[in-house]
C-alpha cells in the first residue's frame, strides 16, 4: 500500500462495500480497492467475522461499520464532505441513511435468495468474491456452501413467505419515491450527493443488477436504474446543497414517508419487543403484515437516531416539526 492512500475491503456483491468504495472515489480520497480474500479475513477477524467491507487506513489499522467510517473520514479529509451544512438536513441524512442500511437490505436479501435464478446468480458471484468456507473460492463447493448459509439466514432477517408481500411492497414503494426525482444532478439534497445518497446506491445498485429486482427496477424505474450506474464513480461531480425547503421535499419527503409508515414503526416495534423479552414482534403497514425475532442490534439503531434528533437544537427540530408530522416519522422520534 503506497504511502498516505487507504485500502478497501470488500466484494463487489456487498451494497456496503460499493457504498464506501463510491463514497471513497467521489471524495476523492487516495484508496486502492481490494477484493476479500481468505488471508485478508484472517488478518481482520478481529473486528467481526466475515466483515465486508474493512478500511485499511495509511498507518495499517483495520476499521470497520460504514456509518463510523465516513464520519471518520469527514473529520480527517474536510474537502467535497458528504453531510448536508444544514443542521435539520444532516439529521434527516442520517434517518435515511440509516433506512437504506437497515431496511432497504430486507428486500435485497428477499430477492437474492427466494428464486432458483437469483439463488444461482449471486452464489456464483459472491462464492468467487466472498468466499466464506475452506473450499476453493468459486469452486461448485463454495457456490453450494455460500447458496445454503445465505438460504438459512432469511428467517433470521425476516424474509420469510409471511412477509415477502411487505419486503416486495417496500421494494415497489422505494423506487416509486425515487423515480420522479433523480437525474443526472439530482441528488436527496443538492446537486451534490450526501451519505444518504451512497447508502441508497449501495442497495439499488445491488438490487439493479440481480435478475428479479432489476427486470423491476428497469420496468418502473428506469432514471433509478441509470443514476445507480452513474454514482458508483461521481468524482467528477460538483453541486451545491439546496436550501433547506428544498432539501427537506421532493425524493426526501418521499422517503421520509416510508420510514415514518413503515421503518420506524419497525424499530419501535423491535425495541419494545427486546425489553419485553418477546421472541417475536409483529406489525402491520400498509395492510400487510411482518414479524420476526427481535434484533438487538436495530434497538441500537433506534437509540442513535433519537439520540441525534434529541442532540438538535430547537430551531432545527422547529423546523423538521412539519415535514416529520406529514410523513408520520415525529411521534416515533421524540421517544
Amino acid at each position: 500500500m503506497m504511502e498516505g492512500r487507504y485500502r478497501l475491503i470488500g466484494s463487489t456483491a456487498s451494497p456496503y462495500a460499493i457504498k464506501m468504495r463510491a463514497l471513497l472515489r467521489y471524495r476523492r480520497i487516495p484508496f486502492d480497492w481490494v477484493i476479500m480474500t481468505k488471508a485478508l479475513r484472517k488478518q481482520t477477524q478481529h473486528l467481526r467475522p466475515n466483515l465486508i467491507p474493512v478500511l485499511q487506513y495509511p498507518d495499517g489499522t483495520f476499521r470497520g461499520e460504514t456509518t463510523t467510517l465516513a464520519y471518520d473520514l469527514e473529520a480527517r479529509h474536510p474537502d467535497r464532505s458528504v453531510i448536508p451544512e444544514d443542521k435539520a438536513v444532516a439529521f434527516v441524512c442520517d434517518l435515511l441513511e440509516d433506512l437504506a442500511d437497515e431496511w432497504a437490505v430486507k428486500p435485497l436479501f428477499l430477492y437474492r435468495w427466494w428464486d432458483l435464478e437469483d439463488q444461482a446468480y449471486v452464489s456464483r458471484w459472491a462464492a468467487e468474491e466472498w468466499s466464506v468456507s475452506e473450499a476453493e473460492p468459486g469452486s461448485a463447493e463454495e457456490v453450494e456452501h455460500f447458496r445454503r448459509r445465505q438460504i438459512s439466514r432469511m428467517p433470521i432477517l425476516g424474509a420469510t413467505a409471511e412477509n415477502k408481500p411487505l419486503l416486495a411492497e417496500s421494494y415497489h414503494r422505494i423506487l416509486a419515491a425515487f423515480e420522479p426525482h433523480v437525474g443526472m444532478t439530482k441528488y436527496l439534497f443538492g446537486s451534490r450527493p450526501s451519505l444518504a445518497d451512497f447508502a441508497w446506491f449501495g442497495q439499488l445498485s445491488e438490487l439493479a443488477t440481480d435478475p428479479t429486482p432489476m427486470r423491476i427496477m428497469r420496468e418502473q424505474a428506469p432514471f433509478t436504474d441509470h443514476w445507480t450506474r452513474r454514482l458508483d464513480d461521481a468524482s467528477g461531480v460538483v453541486g451545491a446543497w439546496y436550501p433547506q425547503e428544498q432539501a427537506l421535499s421532493g425524493m426526501a419527503e418521499a422517503l421520509l414517508r416510508i420510514a415514518g409508515e413503515l421503518y420506524l414503526p419497525f424499530l419501535v416495534a423491535n425495541a419494545e419487543a427486546f425489553a419485553n423479552g418477546l421472541e417475536r414482534l409483529q406489525i402491520s403497514v400498509w395492510g400487510l403484515s411482518y414479524a420476526l425475532s427481535p434484533f438487538k442490534y436495530q434497538v441500537k439503531c433506534l437509540n442513535l437516531i433519537r439520540a441525534k434528533f434529541a442532540a438538535l437544537d430547537a430551531e432545527h427540530r422547529g423546523a423538521l416539526r412539519p415535514i416529520l408530522e406529514r410523513t408520520g416519522c415525529w411521534p416515533h422520534l421524540k421517544g
